[in-house]
C-alpha cells in the first residue's frame, strides 16, 4: 500500500455513524460536540477549514472555538445560541451552487439530520470540547446499583455496560451455555479449540470459582502467548522478507519469539514498550532487549540496484513515524509528511521532529549487499547453550593461535634480524636488463606451451636458435611495471634477466601475460599457467626465493591469437611504513616501531607458516559454525545521529528545510524538557507516561476488540478526529486508567474482560435487539466473529492431532501451490515445503513472504504486513470454502481426523459423527446435521468402493502416513465427512 493510499484511507469519511438514535439516546441530554458535532465537521469541513494552515480556505478555522466564533466581514461562522445568525448554517442551507458548503464538487452534502444536529448544538451555545482522545485520562467511577453477577464477584465493566442498557430499558442477554462459553474462552485465549474432556469438565463444574479457574489455566498456557502475539505482529508489520523489489529473506524471527515470551510472562507493557523502541540504548542491554530493539528494523527495506540511498532513508523514516504513531498512539501522524494534518492538530514539524528520534539508527537506504549475501545491517547471533559452549571453545582456539603467533622465540628473533637486513637498502635485490628470445612458432597452443626449446635447461646469451635466425636481444628500454608488446601468433617467447641479492631472501614479484606463462628461477620451474587472457598487472604473484649472489630468472610467454605482451614488476617486500622502519638502527626504534616490525614479520615468516595455516583453518571453521547459529536484526545507535530536516512537501531532494531535533507532537502533554538531545528511550518513556493520554486508551481498545468483536471506538488505527466517538467513553477511560494503574498489566486486563458478564453473554441475542442494535454497540450480547487465518489452520491441525506444539523457532513453510513464486526474482526462488514436524507448526510460525503471502493465509484475510494493520478485514468468500476443501493442509487434516473418527468414534456412523462434533464444536450434532452427514458418508463410501483409484488419490495428499489397516474406501469416505465438518461456518467462527 502506498503512502498516498494510507492518507486517503485516513481521510475517508470518519464519522462512521455507529449506532441508531437509540444509542445516542443512551447518552441522553444535550448535544455533545465530540460525539455528535465533531464527526460532522471533521468529515465535511476540516479539509478546508481545519488545522492545515497551508490549505485553509477563507482564513476560516472551524476545529477550534476561537476560529469558529471570530467576527468576519459577513458575520461569524458560528454565533453561539443563534443558529439563524451563523453563516455556517446559512452556507449549508443555501441553494446557490456558488455559495453552498461543502462545495458540490466535493460530493459530501450534509444530511438533514446532520444539519439539525448543528442547529441544535449552536442553539445550546456551541460548546466546544477538546478531542476526547487527547484529553487527560480521569478515572471515572463505575455506576452504582448495576453489574452484579449471581455467584461471582462484581465486575466494574458490567456496571458501565448495564447502566447504558438500563437507561434504555434493556438488559444483557443470558449467559452462553457452558460448553459454548468454554470453547469461546479457549479460542480467544489460545487460538485453539478445547479438548472435549476439558469442555465437559467445565460444563459439569458450576461452582462459583470454576470460570475464574478456567481463565487462569488458559492464561498460564504457552498457547496464550502465541495467540496474543498475532495481533501485535500485525501492528508492527513483522515478516520474514524485506518487502521491496526482490523481497529477499531476512532473519528476524527471534523478535516474534520475544513477543510470545513477553505475553506469556506478562511483561509490563511499559517495559515492553521501552525494549521495543530502545532496547539497545539500555545500559548493558540483555540479549532479549537487543532482540526487542529489532522492532525498529521490521520495516520494508530494499536491495534494488539503482535505488537511491537517501530516498529510501526518507521512506524508512516516514514508515517509522507512521508505525509508532499508529501502534502506540492510534493516530495518523504519518499524514503530516507533506503538510500539516487536515483533521488533527499535527504539524509537518511534528512529523519530522518525531522521525528525528530514529535518526540515530545504523542503517543503509540501499542495501547493496542485501543480495545475494544477505547483509541487512546490524544483527546479533543467538546461540543456544550447546552452541554457546562450542562457540566459546572455537573462539578460545582462535585466541590461542593468535597468542602463539604473537609470541617471540629465540629462533624467530634471529630470523627476523636477517629479514630486516634484507629490507635495508644495501640488501635489496638488483635486477639486470631483460633479454628476449623468439618468437618460436608452433603447430598449436599446447605445443607452444609444452615444447622445451632449450633455455629451460640453461641460458647462454651468446647461443643462437632456428638456424642462427634467432638470438638473445637485450632490451634496456623495458622498464618494470610497464606493459611490453611481443610479436607472433601461436608462438612462444623467452625472457631472461639476472637478479643479484646481497643475502638469501624472498622477493615477491607481479607478472602479467597474454596469454600463458611459465617461470624458472635458477633452473627450477616455479610457475606454469596455461591460460588465454588479456595482459594486466599482477595476474601472477610468485615469491622468488633468491639465493645470495646472482640468480637467473627465465620467463616463457606463450601466445594463442590476438595480442601478445607481458608485464613484470617487483612487489614491495613489505609495506612502505615497514620498509622505512627497517632502515632505522635498532637503537633508534621505540617500542611501538619495533612492535610493528615484529608483527609484520610474523605474518610472513616461514617459521610460523604452519601456525598461520592453523589459524586460517580455525577461523574458517568458526565462521562456518557461526553461520549455523540463528541471528536477528537489532538496532544499533550511531555515535552521532543524522541531521533531520523538514522536507518541504515531503521532497527528499529538498535540502532547504529547517533542521529539527527529536520531539513529541507539540500539542500533547508531557513533552520531555531536557537540555540534551532526546533519544528513543526518552520517546518510549513519554509514550507510557501518565501525561500521554493515548497509549493506554489505544491498547485497551484493541484488547476489547479481541474479546468483543469490535473496539469501544471501532476505528482501531485512528482515535483522532477521523476516528469514532466510543460507544462507552467512560468505560474506555476506566479501562485505560485501570491498565495504567495496574502497572500496565496485560493479563489483568484480559482477565477483567473475559470474566465480565458482558463477555459471557450469548451471541445470538433477541430479534428485537438485533433490529434496534444490529452492530451490537450497546453490548447487550456477544459477537460472533470468524477466526483469524492462522487459527483457522491451527484448528484443523489440532482436530486431526497433527498440530505440533513447539514454542518458537525459525519460520516454517507449509504446503503451497507449485509455481506460486514464479514471479519472484533477485534471486529466482523455488518454494520447498517443510517435511516432518515443521509442516504441522502453528500458523503464526509460517514464513511470511510480504509480496507473495501464503495463499491460504491471504484467502482468510491475513495482511501482507507491508504496513501496520490494526484490524484485519473479515470477508466471506467462496474462495475460503475452496481452500478448506482443497488446500493440502486441510485435506490431510481431514484424512487424519477421519482416522481418529474411525478409531476412537466407535463402530457406527452415528457415534463417529457424534465424536467429530464433540471434538470440533464441543456439542452434539443436530438431527438434521446427523442425517446429512450420514447420507454423505454412505454415498461417498459407495463411490470410493466403485473407484478405488480415486480413494487412493485422495488419501495420498500430505506427508502423514496412510494407515494400512483401514480399507481405503472407508477412510476416503470418512475423509469426505471430515472435510465437510471442517468447512462448517461454526468451526471457523468464535461464537
Amino acid at each position: 500500500m502506498t503512502f498516498g493510499n494510507i492518507c486517503l484511507l485516513a481521510s475517508v469519511s470518519a464519522s462512521i455513524v455507529w449506532g441508531t438514535a437509540l444509542v445516542a439516546a443512551a447518552d441522553a441530554g444535550e448535544i455533545r460536540f465530540n460525539r455528535d458535532v465533531r464527526p460532522i465537521l471533521s468529515d465535511h469541513c476540516f479539509a478546508c477549514h481545519g488545522p492545515d494552515a497551508a490549505t485553509r480556505k477563507a482564513k476560516l478555522r472551524l476545529d477550534v472555538h476561537d476560529g469558529a466564533v471570530a467576527e468576519r466581514e459577513h458575520g461569524a461562522a458560528i454565533v453561539p445560541g443563534k443558529p439563524e445568525e451563523s453563516s455556517v448554517l446559512a452556507r449549508v442551507l443555501t441553494t446557490d451552487m456558488d455559495d453552498v458548503m461543502p462545495p458540490p464538487d466535493v460530493k459530501k452534502p450534509l444530511t438533514s439530520g446532520q444539519i439539525e444536529t448543528l442547529r441544535a448544538w449552536i442553539r445550546q451555545g456551541a460548546p466546544y470540547e477538546g478531542h476526547w482522545a487527547y484529553e487527560p485520562i480521569d478515572r471515572p467511577a463505575p455506576p452504582k446499583g448495576v453489574g452484579a453477577v449471581a455467584g461471582d464477584t462484581e465486575n466494574p465493566i458490567d456496571r458501565f455496560v448495564d447502566a447504558k442498557l438500563a437507561a434504555l430499558g434493556l438488559a444483557r442477554s443470558p449467559e452462553a451455555d457452558r460448553r459454548t462459553l468454554f470453547r469461546r474462552l479457549s479460542l480467544d485465549l489460545t487460538g485453539l479449540p478445547p479438548k472435549p474432556w476439558e469442555a465437559e469438565a467445565f460444563a459439569e463444574d458450576t461452582g462459583p470459582g470454576a470460570f475464574g479457574a478456567a481463565v487462569e489455566t488458559l492464561l498460564k498456557s504457552p498457547r496464550y502467548g502465541e495467540r496474543m502475539a498475532v495481533f501485535w505482529l500485525d501492528l508492527v508489520r513483522y515478516a520474514d522478507t524485506v518487502g521491496y523489489h526482490g523481497d529477499q529473506d531476512f532473519e528476524v524471527w527471534p523478535y516474534r519469539d520475544y513477543v510470545i515470551r513477553a505475553f506469556n510472562e506478562n511483561m509490563r507493557f511499559d517495559q515492553f514498550t521501552r525494549e521495543n523502541l530502545a532496547g539497545d540504548l539500555f545500559a548493558d542491554p540483555t540479549r532479549d532487549q537487543l532482540v526487542a530493539s529489532g522492532y525498529n528494523r521490521l520495516l520494508m527495506i530494499t536491495a534494488e540496484g539503482g535505488a537511491q540511498d537517501r530516498e529510501y532513508r526518507t521512506k524508512y523514516a516516514a514508515d517509522r513515524v507512521r508505525n509508532v504513531s499508529t501502534v502506540w498512539l492510534g493516530v495518523t501522524l504519518g499524514c503530516a509528511e507533506c503538510h500539516d494534518h487536515k483533521y488533527d492538530p499535527f504539524t509537518a514539524r511534528d512529523f519530522y521532529s518525531f522521525s528525528a528520534f530514529f535518526s540515530d539508527l545504523t542503517e543503509k537506504g540501499f542495501y547493496d549487499r542485501g543480495y545475494p549475501t544477505g547483509d541487512w545491517g546490524p544483527s546479533i547471533r543467538l546461540p543456544d547453550p550447546a552452541q554457546a559452549e562450542k562457540l566459546a571453545s572455537m573462539q578460545g582456539r582462535v585466541g590461542e593461535l593468535e597468542t602463539e603467533l604473537k609470541t617471540t622465540t629465540p629462533e624467530i628473533a634471529v630470523a627476523q634480524a636477517e629479514w630486516e637486513r634484507s629490507l635495508q637498502g644495501a640488501g635489496r635485490p638488483e635486477a639486470g636488463p631483460w633479454h628476449a628470445l623468439g618468437p618460436f612458432p608452433a603447430a598449436d597452443f599446447d605445443a607452444a606451451f609444452e615444447t622445451a626449446i632449450g633455455p629451460e635447461k640453461g641460458v647462454e646469451l651468446a647461443q643462437t636458435f632456428a638456424d642462427d635466425r634467432l638470438r638473445w636481444t637485450e632490451h634496456p628500454e623495458w622498464k618494470d611495471g610497464a606493459i611490453h608488446s611481443l610479436q607472433g601468433d601461436l608462438s612462444a617467447t623467452y625472457l631472461f634477466r639476472t637478479v643479484r641479492a646481497a643475502t638469501g631472501q624472498d622477493w615477491p614479484v607481479g607478472i602479467g601475460s597474454d596469454d600463458a606463462v611459465r617461470v624458472w628461477l635458477n633452473g627450477q620451474e616455479i610457475l606454469a599457467n596455461k591460460v588465454t587472457r588479456a595482459v594486466s598487472a599482477d595476474q601472477e604473484k610468485p615469491v622468488l626465493k633468491l639465493k645470495e649472489g646472482e640468480n637467473e630468472l627465465l620467463l616463457k610467454i606463450v601466445n594463442g591469437t590476438g595480442g601478445y605482451a607481458f608485464t613484470f614488476k617487483p612487489l614491495s617486500a613489505a609495506p612502505a611504513e615497514i620498509l622505512d622502519l627497517a632502515q632505522l638502527p635498532m637503537a633508534q626504534r621505540n617500542d611501538e616501531q619495533q612492535g610493528k616490525l615484529a608483527a609484520h614479520y610474523r605474518l610472513i615468516t616461514p617459521l610460523l607458516a604452519q601456525k598461520r595455516a592453523q589459524l586460517v583453518a580455525a577461523k574458517k571453521d568458526l565462521e562456518q559454525f557461526e553461520g549455523t547459529i540463528p541471528r536477528t536484526l537489532v538496532s544499533k545507535a550511531l555515535p552521532e545521529p543524522r541531521t533531520t530536516r523538514i522536507l518541504r512537501r515531503g521532497n527528499w531532494l529538498d535540502d532547504g528545510g529547517e533542521i529539527v531535533m527529536p520531539a513529541v507532537p507539540g500539542f500533547l502533554a508531557g513533552n520531555p524538557e531536557v537540555e540534551r538531545r532526546l533519544t528513543r528511550k526518552d520517546l518510549a518513556e513519554w509514550v507510557v507516561s501518565r501525561e500521554n493520554p493515548l497509549t493506554a486508551r489505544v491498547f485497551v481498545n484493541r484488547l476489547w476488540k479481541q474479546f468483543f468483536g469490535s473496539g469501544l471506538s471501532r476505528k482501531l488505527e485512528d482515535i483522532g478526529a477521523q476516528g469514532e466517538w466510543p460507544s462507552h467513553p467512560e468505560l474506555l477511560d476506566w479501562l485505560a486508567s485501570e491498565f495504567r494503574d495496574s502497572g500496565w498489566n496485560v493479563k489483568h486486563m484480559v482477565r477483567l474482560m473475559v470474566t465480565s458478564a458482558a463477555y459471557r453473554q450469548r451471541s445470538t441475542g433477541s430479534e428485537r435487539l438485533r433490529e434496534i442494535d444490529s452492530d451490537n454497540r450497546l453490548l447487550a450480547r456477544q459477537s460472533a466473529v470468524r477466526l483469524d487465518a492462522e487459527f483457522v489452520r491451527d484448528g484443523a491441525l489440532a482436530l486431526s492431532g497433527l498440530l505440533v506444539h513447539q514454542l518458537g523457532g525459525p519460520s516454517v513453510r507449509p504446503y503451497q501451490p507449485a509455481g506460486y513464486y514464479s514471479q519472484l526474482n533477485f534471486p529466482k526462488r523455488e518454494y520447498e515445503a517443510d517435511r516432518g514436524r515443521s509442516q504441522y507448526r502453528r500458523g503464526l510460525y509460517s514464513h511470511w513472504q510480504r509480496t507473495f503471502l501464503h495463499p491460504s493465509l491471504a484467502a482468510f484475510d491475513a495482511p501482507t504486513r507491508e504496513e501496520c494493520t490494526a484490524e484485519r478485514v473479515r470477508s466471506n468468500t467462496p474462495q475460503q470454502a475452496l481452500v478448506l476443501l482443497n488446500d493440502p493442509t486441510y485435506v490431510e487434516a481431514a484424512r487424519v481426523f477421519a482416522e481418529r473418527m474411525i478409531r476412537a468414534g466407535g463402530a457406527s456412523v452415528e457415534s463417529r459423527i457424534q465424536f467429530a462434533f464433540r471434538e470440533a464444536l464441543s456439542r452434539s450434532p443436530k438431527s438434521s446435521e446427523m442425517a446429512m452427514l450420514r447420507q454423505l458418508a454412505s454415498a461417498h463410501l459407495a463411490e470410493f468402493q466403485e473407484d478405488p483409484e480415486a480413494a487412493k488419490a485422495l488419501l495420498a495428499t500430505g506427508l502423514a502416513p496412510v494407515p494400512g489397516d483401514i480399507p481405503p474406501a472407508e477412510l476416503a469416505a470418512w475423509t469426505s465427512v471430515a472435510r465437510a465438518i471442517l468447512n462448517l461456518h461454526e468451526v471457523i467462527t468464535r461464537s
